[in-house]
């Protein structure tokens, strides 16, 4: 089941990190980018948080699953929808701890189109 729009809008609406919080659609499901950075995904109307240490000390009794078929277990962050600063906290805290994300390499706009 692909997640609606209206969930991902939801969870950026509960976050209260407006224009910071971001998403991308792929394949049905949805990432969420903190300034640019991948925290989470939202897949099956389910947050999943990227694994990290801030999910280990803020919210160590998330249940884990994965988030699409063959990928490792990620905390679902579903009850801290109710929490708004929790929420924030573990995305903030997420996006602290995840490497920058890799420049884009000059010239790689695309293909071109033959004339």
């Amino acid at each position: 089941m692909a997640t609606d729009s209206h969930f991902v809008d939801y969870i950026i609406e509960q976050s209260g990190l407006g224009a910071r919080l971001t998403s991308r659609k792929m394949f049905g499901e949805y990432a969420l980018y903190l300034d640019g950075i991948v925290v989470a995904f939202a897949c099956d109307n389910s947050l999943f948080i990227k694994p990290s240490q801030a999910a280990v000390l803020l919210a160590p009794d998330l249940p884990q699953g994965p988030p699409y078929p063959g990928a490792k277990d990620y905390p679902i962050a579903d009850e801290l929808l109710d929490d708004p600063d929790a929420l924030r906290r573990l995305i903030v805290e997420t996006a602290a701890l995840m490497p920058p994300p890799k420049a884009k390499k000059p010239g790689k706009a695309g293909p071109k189109k033959k004339a």
